[in-house]
């Protein structure tokens, strides 16, 4: 009988430790487009900094940028569902333009009594503008016209309205503050400034107390609550997938990019905590994005605008109800579109009869930068928000820089040229 007790060479464990760097490297390249967008950013606001000596990334700038390009994002949120969806809509930015106009004329020119409260008229607007949504989806959705004609036809006629109902060449204003709070207004400051003191040296070599740096302490924790809100919510979506055993990005990865991720946005946070704080249009569109994320990954109705822009066909067979979801898309499009219409006016502090013109262009395209397929079924939110920020900081920076515009819109067209074709290199390939 033999008496060997030489223990088997543990193989599996061998080859696992092996496949590990492997695996690592083929999810590197399987989330290449998230983790590409992310380092794009990075690198473009890195790019712009230094060669705008250091501009970009003041405060004020800051501030500035969020405030120019917030509507852009709000409106590539809706847009997102539109392409995701198989659709397209070319009116946004003329529902945009009408809608901000439609809002200076109740609050300055017509006597409306109460109805010219700034409140009660966004309110109406976004009302109106979901209904403008709902007529274009309508068409689409129930008489299967092609989107592109219908939103074409829209993207005329309220250009045509807005300019209309500005008699012409002429804008309307100024608007009353508190409407202007939403695109100019800061949060308060409801916990307190806390003042960091220096101690600096005069000529005679004594120290002395220098000036003080303030911080904005509620932007500070609310950006501190936000970052530990999105690590722990990303731990618990990646423990979800392994206990239901889906594939999960390898841990090492998904630690460099929570890291790389809070780190930029606590750095960006620190920077308006040394201003003016948070601004009030920053605070509106983190839970429009917040809501958005929650929606196409918990909800239902989410999953099957997605179904449905994947394989219309195949989705109207297993109960999706096609049109109805197609005329909430729209419907959710034309509210966001009005929003956007009444940052822009808020923004401004008028009305022009230019406002919002070829913003549906920049949308369009922060989403298929963002990771959008033009055949529809694929896109993220976070995507089409990191799509938003590099067409705007690049909008920024090249404006800093003094290019000319006519360049700048070259420079875009590359940019989303070069999205799309790496969106279909990677789908040939795979």
């Amino acid at each position: 009988m033999s008496t060997d007790t030489t223990p088997a060479p543990q193989t599996g464990v061998a080859e696992s430790v092996q496949q590990r760097p492997r695996v690592a490297v083929s999810a590197l390249v399987t989330n290449l487009r998230d983790y590409g967008l992310v380092l794009a950013l990075i690198a473009i606001m890195i790019f712009f900094q230094f060669t705008t000596s250091g501009t970009l990334f003041k405060p004020v700038n800051l501030s500035n940028l969020v405030q120019q390009n917030s509507f852009i994002i709000v409106m590539a949120l809706g847009m997102l569902l539109v392409i995701v969806s198989g659709h397209i809509d070319l009116s946004v930015g003329s529902v945009a333009g009408f809608i901000g106009a439609l809002a200076a004329m109740m609050m300055v020119i017509w006597p409306l009594g109460f109805l010219s409260n700034p409140l009660v008229v966004s309110i109406v607007c976004l009302i109106i503008g979901g209904a403008i949504g709902a007529a274009q989806g309508y068409w689409v959705a129930y008489h299967r016209i092609p989107s592109f004609i219908v939103t074409l036809a829209g993207m005329l006629m309220f250009r045509g309205m807005c300019q209309a109902l500005l008699g012409g060449g002429s804008s309307v204003g100024p608007l009353p503050d508190g409407f202007k709070a939403l695109s100019s207004g800061f949060i308060p400051d409801v916990i307190g400034t806390w003042t960091i003191v220096a101690p600096t040296v005069n000529a005679a070599g004594k120290t002395i107390v220098g000036s003080g740096l303030s911080l904005h302490m509620t932007t500070i924790v609310i950006g501190v609550i936000g970052v530990l809100a999105y690590a722990y919510f990303g731990i618990k979506a990646r423990r979800t997938r392994e206990r239901h055993g889906y594939h999960a990005e390898p841990f090492v990865l998904f630690t460099i990019k929570t890291l790389v991720i809070s780190a930029l946005v606590l750095f960006l946070v620190y920077q308006f905590a040394t201003y003016r704080g948070l601004p009030i249009v920053l605070m509106v569109m983190a839970l429009l994005i917040a809501l958005f994320v929650f929606v196409t990954k918990r909800m239902t109705i989410g999953r099957r605008i997605y179904a449905m822009g994947g394989n219309a066909k195949a989705a109207q067979l297993s109960g999706i109800n096609t049109e109805r979801l197609t005329l909430i898309v729209f419907i959710n499009m034309g509210v966001l579109s009005a929003l956007g219409g009444l940052i822009i006016a808020a923004r401004l502090g008028q009305a022009v009869p230019a406002a919002g013109l070829g913003s549906e262009l920049d949308v369009i395209a922060a989403v298929f930068i963002g990771g959008a397929s033009a055949m529809g079924g694929v896109g993220q939110v976070i995507g089409a928000v990191v799509g938003g920020f590099i067409m705007g900081v690049m909008n920024n920076g090249m404006s800093i820089m003094g290019v000319n515009v006519d360049w700048q819109q070259v420079v875009k067209g590359l940019v989303l040229l070069g999205a799309v074709v790496f969106d279909v290199y990677n789908k040939n390939k795979a």
